[in-house]
């Protein structure tokens, strides 16, 4: 670990660059021939990186950064806060650390954690980072987690594990058993040494592929941060044999948009043609597939049994975008001509045969405005288009 940039004149440039461009930085000449150029210039861009990402490191004194890579790479605060909430217990083990985001907010869950980083100066950085916020109850690691594991003879109420794919995985279909560690591989030593095993996963994971890889899953979450996807959990407990149920959460900034079902259950999705209001679902809910579980829970029509859009005549609280229809047209010539040609719209498909660029080439319809048009198919198969007006 390199602490030669912790000198406070040091510090204080770090701090008055950060937001600066790196690349013009590193033209001039080291204000400071004690430490290395290169290792400032990269606290100044991990740190840049960290501001929204990271606010309670970014807003600490003495922080030291690993790369803006690892910075990229690792849980923002309110997705790792989010997951501290979904589980409890006085003791977990974390076999993957990196740069301790989830880990320090586990330790306000848990009466003792255990970082494990393979990384020895990566595992260092933590160590440093937790003392400046005064995080007293996280053991660290510098080795194998298996290692780790096999030295202990207690037993953990919780392992949590992020897996990393593998670099000769790239280009292949993303599978458990590709990452490092395997954990489908490694699940039954898991086992013995805890009876509850939380496992972070890449959002481009087949939740299905997940599932032919596991056993004693209870619940799998889906988080999303700001309608974009950032992780699947996977919770097993030992020899669980219910059901499997599926959480999604959508972390926004005045609220958080939740919906949850369970796996199996056959459910009776209404139809109707569109009605005042369009509902489209948070991404979290696109990625749990439970489609016919939004029109049964919210007791809203869906337009057909592809399109993943909601319709209703009264307005509801959904989790995902609201809109109010003005106006329903057939996708034809003549409608296309008199309602869209050379209009500015923000233009979404949902089950339709076009893309949305070709459409906007083809009827000069501009990007953006305050109207909204879904370019769909409706229950009677009929390709419609829908122009709409956001409810905020």
């Amino acid at each position: 670990m390199n602490t030669s940039i912790l000198h406070p004149d040091i510090q204080k440039f770090i701090i008055q660059n950060t937001g600066a461009d790196v690349t013009k930085l590193a033209l001039q000449k080291n204000p400071f021939p004690e430490a290395e150029w290169i290792s400032i210039l990269n606290q100044i861009e991990a740190r840049t990186k960290a501001k929204e990402k990271l606010p309670t490191w970014f807003s600490t004194d003495k922080i030291i950064y690993p790369s803006k890579v690892s910075i990229e790479q690792t849980s923002s605060e309110k997705t790792a806060a989010y997951k501290a909430s979904l589980i409890t217990g006085k003791s977990l083990i974390d076999l993957t650390g990196g740069f301790g985001v989830d880990d320090y907010y586990f330790s306000k869950k848990f009466k003792t954690i255990a970082h494990c980083e393979i990384n020895k100066e990566l595992s260092s950085i933590v160590k440093h980072n937790f003392e400046q916020l005064k995080v007293g109850n996280c053991t660290f690691y510098a080795d194998d987690s298996m290692n780790v594991l096999n030295n202990f003879n207690q037993k953990w109420d919780w392992i949590y594990i992020d897996p990393s794919r593998r670099n000769d995985a790239k280009g292949k279909v993303f599978m458990l058993k590709d990452c490092l560690p395997n954990v489908p591989e490694s699940l039954d030593f898991y086992f013995e040494k805890a009876d509850s095993i939380l496992i972070k996963t890449a959002p481009l994971l087949d939740i299905s592929a997940g599932l032919s890889e596991l056993k004693f899953v209870k619940n799998i979450h889906i988080i999303a941060l700001e309608n974009e996807v950032k992780e699947l959990l996977f919770e097993i407990h030992n020899h669980y044999s219910g059901d499997i149920t599926i959480k999604t959460a959508n972390l926004l900034k005045d609220k958080t948009e939740t919906f949850e079902f369970v796996m199996g259950e056959f459910e009776y999705p209404t139809y109707h043609l569109p009605q005042k209001f369009l509902y489209e679902p948070n991404s979290a809910i696109m990625k749990s597939g439970g489609f016919d579980e939004v029109s049964n829970s919210f007791e809203i029509n869906k337009l057909h049994k592809n399109s993943h859009l909601y319709t209703s005549d009264e307005l509801i609280d959904f989790p995902g975008r609201t809109f109010e229809i003005e106006k329903v047209i057939s996708y034809s010539k003549n409608d296309m001509k008199t309602a869209l040609l050379n209009q500015q719209a923000n233009v979404t498909t949902r089950n339709f045969p076009d893309t949305v660029e070709n459409i906007r080439k083809k009827w000069k319809i501009k990007n953006g405005g305050n109207l909204y048009c879904f370019f769909t198919t409706d229950k009677n198969n009929s390709k419609i288009v829908l122009i709409c007006r956001k409810i905020t």
